[in-house]
């Protein structure tokens, strides 16, 4: 029996997650800690970024969010800054610790993203870009 579409994408999802894992569990982070680090050491360049920036553009709950964030912070990677206009709303500022870490963190991305897309051309990279975003928007539907 051939696997379907959403068991792939669980295989692929389960393999993806062990290697990143495994590839930044020396600078004592886990996969989603190094992705939401370097993200916010990305967008934080442009404007302040807030949880639910984090929350949206990972797919996490407010409490699953919250969770990563708090342990981030608890290592010094990130700071939590109240915005002068509304004093509910606090902005996650990335510490010197995580910007150090920031080009080995990204450095293992790409060579991961290299590993995961090889032997694709770039129509087919596009192709299965353009469905996952079909099927993400799917399943919000």
């Amino acid at each position: 029996m051939e696997k379907e579409c959403g068991l792939w994408i669980s295989v692929l999802s389960h393999k993806l997650r062990k290697r990143v894992n495994a590839d930044v569990q020396n600078l004592g982070l886990t996969g989603i800690q190094s992705r939401v680090m370097h993200y916010i050491l990305v967008k934080c360049t442009n404007g302040p970024v807030f949880q639910r920036d984090v929350e949206k553009d990972f797919g996490l709950s407010r409490s699953t969010a919250t969770g990563i964030l708090q342990l981030m912070e608890k290592n010094g990677l990130i700071l939590r800054k109240s915005v002068s206009s509304d004093g509910r709303l606090k902005s996650l500022i990335p510490t010197e610790k995580a910007a150090h870490l920031d080009d080995r963190i990204g450095e293992s991305l790409t060579q991961i993203e290299q590993r995961l897309t090889r032997g694709l051309s770039d129509t087919q990279l596009t192709l299965f870009l353009e469905t996952a975003a079909l099927m993400s928007a799917n399943l919000d539907a």
